[in-house]
């Protein structure tokens, strides 16, 4: 066990400090299930912002960017950097929509938009389906990243990491709800950010990597300092690059990327003051998650290459460890075993926050989908709020049980990553384009799920049994191909959304675009026209859209150059940026 008395002292006030503010939350959230899951709705931008990135701040996040980075090169990281396009979508064209939207979920705007039984099966099955089956996968992927530090750092057997992260997890969720949640996360985020930090500069100055300049000069780390993959190797960049730039990130649904946003990004819209609070928490995350968060990450990774060349040198170092777990992303935190003392306990405590910030956004958001879209809508519609916040408490424990037994039988976070963006495949498109056209309908949605988890199970389970395998690449194109001409056929064949209903939705949501003509038209000739300045300027968003990807991948890049010496490339790309993010300042003031 490498913690001393110092370290010991840290970890066990922060696990303290959480379950005071889980108890300081926990009156005003068990008044009704509004503040428990949506915090009354009246949260200020910055502490939504920063709840976002404290969720995605997980324990196998770092995992998972050594396992790319070791295997890929920094390059390697266009398989999620590419998501910054489906965030920054999110912020100006989908972010004011869903506050406009008033429900208490996302599960929950599926009768909003569509009418009749297939829009209720379709909340009630999503209830279960993403609060449970999906939850379960995303928590036991973090669950998996604990274990595997537990195990490394602690010398603890993977059941007793999950019962004391877990038990002091859902202790304070459970307590506080979604505002307990949000608080514990502005705290857990600067942990988090000061031990990534921590772990980078330990790392680089450990005696086998000698310094930056050592780094970056050995021959093992430097061909793998490019940013964009070598086109001569075209499988790599077709794998890494092309397809996630141009493809992944409009048709792949993956929790906290989601086109058109979904999960814990529009949880945390709902509970924002106002439009602009929803817009600006966004905003902040999508800048923080992409631009800021990945370097001190990158060169732990790039660093475990000098010291754990290849998987006999983790075994080898830890000879303790289950040899099913030691695969490329426990480069991570075997790294961190070098860490002094106090610093020790900074980066565990910061890793213990990271996983504990993911986990209690996901039991809160996995319980009011199961709560307030199954139970309250189609057990007990009548039940008091003493009685569903009760059940949501109780949902949360289950939740978690469940998560901790699947996170035994994984071995590494690229495995939960691939399984994820599979399931979504094909999917992403119609989360987009049910909020700009009217024709997207309730069947169209479950066509799309059905086929792209068959398409997941085909790829995982019958085709390596009838043919020779494919890429992975290959199966994501293929899912998305026949998943999204299915969704398609499904909404050209199948009767439309009842009209009072498109109507009903495009008076809430002022929802824009060519796709509502009819209905907009509909609604002129009822004598219930929407004004055209309560309708958000497409033309401006798609501007700040753009200025915004620009700024945020310049300033990724411009750090990097930074890092690597280039200071010229560096001040270039910082000057971008800067430009890209005046012009967001001066675009916003058109949206509306």
């Amino acid at each position: 066990m490498l913690l001393q008395g110092i370290d010991w002292l840290i970890l066990v006030s922060f696990f303290a400090l959480s379950l005071g503010i889980g108890i300081y939350s926990s009156k005003k959230s068990a008044q009704n299930i509004q503040e428990f899951f949506k915090a009354g709705g009246n949260l200020p931008w910055w502490v939504l912002g920063i709840s976002m990135v404290a969720t995605t701040f997980s324990t196998d996040t770092p995992n998972l960017v050594t396992d790319i980075v070791r295997k890929n090169g920094i390059s390697g990281n266009w398989v999620w950097w590419s998501f910054l396009l489906t965030g920054m979508l999110t912020v100006f064209f989908f972010a004011r929509l869903w506050k406009r939207s008033g429900v208490l979920t996302d599960i929950e705007f599926y009768e909003l938009r569509y009418s009749g039984k297939p829009a209720s099966f379709l909340r009630g099955f999503r209830a279960i389906y993403l609060g449970i089956f999906f939850n379960v996968v995303i928590i036991s992927g973090v669950s998996l990243a604990a274990i595997k530090i537990g195990g490394v750092l602690l010398g603890l057997s993977p059941l007793p990491v999950l019962l004391i992260s877990g038990f002091v997890t859902v202790l304070y969720s459970s307590l506080g709800g979604l505002r307990g949640v949000v608080f514990t996360d502005f705290m857990q985020f600067g942990i988090s950010l000061a031990g990534a930090i921590a772990a980078a500069w330990v790392s680089v100055h450990h005696p086998a990597v000698g310094g930056l300049d050592e780094l970056l000069q050995h021959p093992e780390v430097s061909i793998k300092l490019d940013f964009i993959p070598d086109i001569n190797n075209w499988e790599l960049f077709l794998i890494v690059f092309l397809i996630p730039v141009f493809i992944q990130w409009w048709s792949v649904w993956y929790p906290g990327s989601e086109p058109g946003g979904g999960g814990f990004i529009v949880q945390r819209m709902l509970a924002a003051k106002d439009e602009n609070h929803a817009l600006s928490s966004v905003l902040l995350f999508t800048i923080v998650h992409y631009a800021i968060r990945p370097w001190p990450w990158i060169i732990v990774a790039l660093c475990s290459i000098i010291v754990f060349p290849d998987l006999d040198a983790l075994r080898q170092a830890f000879p303790e460890a289950d040899a099913s777990i030691v695969q490329d992303d426990m480069a991570y935190p075997a790294m961190l075993s070098f860490m002094p003392v106090g610093i020790m306990g900074l980066v565990v405590t910061s890793l213990v926050a990271a996983y504990m910030s993911t986990l209690s956004t996901m039991l809160n958001l996995g319980s009011s989908y199961v709560v307030n879209d199954f139970y309250r809508r189609f057990i007990r519609p009548d039940a008091s709020q003493r009685h569903l916040i009760g059940m949501g408490r109780l949902t949360t424990l289950l939740i978690m049980v469940i998560g901790g037994y699947v996170a035994l039988q994984l071995e590494n976070a690229l495995q939960t990553f691939a399984i994820l963006l599979q399931i979504g495949a094909g999917t992403g498109l119609i989360y987009i384009l049910r909020w700009y056209w009217w024709r997207i309908n309730a069947i169209s949605e479950m066509v799309a799920m059905a086929v792209s988890f068959l398409m997941a199970l085909y790829f995982a389970f019958l085709h390596p049994a009838l043919f020779e395998p494919l890429t992975t690449a290959a199966e994501l194109l293929i899912g998305i191909v026949i998943t999204t001409l299915s969704w398609m056929a499904a909404a050209y064949w199948t009767p439309d959304t009842d009209g009072k209903v498109l109507m009903a939705f495009v008076r809430k949501t002022k929802a824009p675009g060519p796709g509502w003509r009819r209905i907009h038209k509909r609604l002129r000739d009822n004598g219930q026209p929407i004004a055209s300045s309560l309708v958000f300027d497409f033309q401006a968003s798609l501007l700040a859209f753009a200025a915004g990807v620009t700024a945020v991948y310049a300033f990724l890049f411009g750090t990097g150059h930074f890092l690597f010496g280039d200071s010229l490339s560096g001040v270039l790309l910082m000057g971008l940026a800067g430009i890209g993010f005046g012009a967001v300042f001066i675009l916003r003031k058109r949206l509306r």
